[in-house]
């Protein structure tokens, strides 16, 4: 569940220069559409969690701002998406560090992969690109990886 999320990615520590913008469309949403925009408001395109398949193995889409898929990204590691669920049951289950790893592709192909490893106290996130043709926009890629930490609360 989200409650209408407005997070603002900015590319210096005084927050002087926004790069994007992340939305939720809606106040209250069961899985979601978080719309991103350019600090001028401009869609740059739109990130959708399909709760259905999340249920066993987390799934976004990368969509077009005209809502074309233009990329999914799912849990590559089924068994360690498991273990996440059932650790939300345990008390104090989400203080364990569980390393996640994102496949992203389009169709058959794969465009690239998105991990965060637990290297020190500070979680560290690698974003490994394929896609050389440049079919999604980076600022979608790095959007999804806060999606995927913060909109989900990981």
């Amino acid at each position: 569940m989200a409650f209408r999320e407005d997070i603002r990615f900015f590319a210096d520590k005084d927050e002087t220069q926004e790069v994007f913008r992340v939305k939720a469309r809606r106040v209250i949403d069961i899985g979601g559409r978080y719309d991103v925009h350019d600090p001028a408001g401009q869609p740059i395109g739109v990130l959708e969690h399909q709760f259905g398949k999340s249920l066993l193995r987390t799934t976004w889409r990368i969509l077009s701002p005209a809502d074309e898929e233009l990329a999914v990204a799912h849990e590559r590691n089924q068994l360690l998406a498991i273990l996440r669920r059932v650790v939300d049951f345990v008390p104090y289950g989400e203080l364990l560090p569980i390393p996640y790893d994102f496949l992203l592709h389009a169709g058959e192909r794969e465009l690239g992969h998105f991990t965060r490893k637990f290297m020190s106290l500070r979680d560290v996130y690698t974003l490994d690109s394929g896609d050389h043709e440049k079919r999604v926009d980076r600022r979608m890629g790095i959007a999804l990886a806060i999606g995927l930490d913060a909109l989900q609360n990981r």
